[in-house]
């Protein structure tokens, strides 16, 4: 079977909305079943999604899976955060 051009269209309005949320849903799933690498990976690509959104397009996304991204998710993926396997071992 060929591939329809409508699968290599670019998202946009609605869909690209759909899929910015489900997106970080996933991402937010993977963050609690302590699957970071993968959630890390998710996460991302929602980021580069929700960043081609307008204000008006972000304002549809839910506010509890905006708050996650931005907020939440960044205490433990942001630049700032402690590396994994940096804390202290007592002996």
């Amino acid at each position: 079977m060929e591939k329809t051009d409508k699968a290599e269209a670019p998202l946009t309005g609605e869909r690209l909305i759909k899929e910015v949320s489900r997106r970080i849903r996933l991402a937010r799933g993977l963050w609690e079943g302590h699957n970071n690498a993968a959630c890390r990976g998710e996460r991302e690509k929602a980021l580069v999604l929700y960043e081609t959104l307008s204000k008006e397009e972000r304002a549809k996304v839910p506010q509890v899976l905006r708050v996650w991204l931005r907020y939440r998710s960044e205490k433990y993926f942001g630049p700032d955060r402690t590396p994994p396997g940096s804390a202290r071992r007592k002996p």
